[in-house]
């Protein structure tokens, strides 16, 4: 006879610690390279490469919006395993209506 693996009930993501660790991480990589957009378009601008500093300054003018919309994303993905299936049917919670149904029609068979 083979040993039942066991089966977990829950899935547990990051702590809220870990998870605001890592997002207040991903602003600041936003906010540096920010801050390098702007710095490259002053001294392409100096250097006067004129097609340059246009898109460096756009880019940091939209970098802060998606900076904050990365840093408010939580997280969506799980260390989530699949239930295993029993040797008695998958396992499910149910109401008490449908388990009076059920019930009922063990009776009715």
């Amino acid at each position: 006879m083979s040993k039942a693996q066991p089966i977990r009930i829950t899935t547990a993501g990051r702590s809220r610690a870990e998870d605001i660790a890592i997002r207040q991480k991903r602003y600041a990589i936003s906010m540096s390279i920010r801050s390098l957009c702007f710095i490259g378009a002053v001294i392409a601008g100096l250097a006067g490469v004129t097609w340059l500093w246009p898109i460096l300054i756009a880019a940091a003018l939209i970098l802060p919006y998606i900076a904050v919309v990365m840093a408010n994303a939580t997280n969506t993905k799980s260390d989530e395993m699949n239930l295993m299936d029993s040797p008695y049917g998958p396992r499910q919670l149910t109401s008490g209506r449908e388990q009076q149904q059920l019930h009922q029609k063990g009776e009715d068979d």
